[in-house]
C-alpha cells in the first residue's frame, strides 16, 4: 500500500487542509461574537463582565463582540488572518482566565477545553498563515503578476508581496 503524506501533496491539496480550521474558528466567532452585539446580549453579559472585574461593562462588551465578529469574518474570507490569530488569542485567554479556568478543563463542567481548541486553531493560522485558498491568496498572486511584469524582482522591491505576507 501506498501511503502519500500530507506533505507530498500538491500546495493546492496544502491550501486546502487550511480551509476546515479556518472556516470553524471564522463561524465560531461570529456566532460568539454576534450573540454579543445583540440587544439581550448587551444587557445580559455587560452585568456580567463587570461581576468579573472588566469595567465599565458594556463598552468592553462591544469591543469584544465587535472583535470577535471581525475575526470571524475575517477568517472565513482569508485576510488578515494573522490579526485575526492575535485578538481571538487574546479573547480566549481572557475568557480562561476571567471565567473558566476555576472550573477546569472539562468543557462538560463549565471548563476551558473549548477555549484551548480554538486557541490551539488561531495558533496554526498564525503560524502558517491563511493559504492559497483565501482572499490573501488571490491579492498575493495579482500582486506578484504585476511585480513579474514590472520585473520588480528584487526583494527591496517587493513591498506588495512583503506586506500581504505580514497580515496574512
Amino acid at each position: 500500500m501506498n501511503v502519500t503524506m500530507l506533505n507530498e501533496q500538491p500546495s493546492l491539496l496544502k491550501s486546502a487542509a487550511l480551509l476546515p480550521p479556518r472556516l470553524s474558528l471564522g463561524a465560531t466567532m461570529i456566532h460568539h461574537g454576534l450573540a454579543k452585539l445583540k440587544k439581550e446580549g448587551l444587557e445580559e453579559q455587560a452585568g456580567m463582565f463587570e461581576q468579573l472585574g472588566i469595567k465599565p461593562g458594556k463598552p468592553w462588551l462591544l469591543a469584544t463582540g465587535i472583535t470577535e465578529l471581525v475575526a470571524g469574518v475575517s477568517s472565513i474570507l482569508g485576510i488578515a488572518t494573522r490579526f485575526t490569530a492575535v485578538s481571538v488569542i487574546v479573547t480566549q485567554a481572557m475568557a480562561i482566565a476571567k471565567v473558566h479556568r476555576k472550573n477546569g478543563f472539562d468543557i462538560t463542567k463549565g471548563g476551558y477545553e473549548f477555549n484551548v481548541a480554538l486557541i490551539a486553531i488561531a495558533l496554526g493560522t498564525l503560524m502558517r498563515g491563511p493559504g492559497r485558498l483565501s482572499l490573501h491568496g488571490a491579492l498575493e498572486q495579482r500582486v506578484k503578476r504585476r511585480e513579474l511584469r514590472r520585473f520588480r524582482l528584487l526583494p527591496r522591491q517587493r513591498r506588495g508581496s512583503v506586506l500581504l505576507d505580514a497580515i496574512g
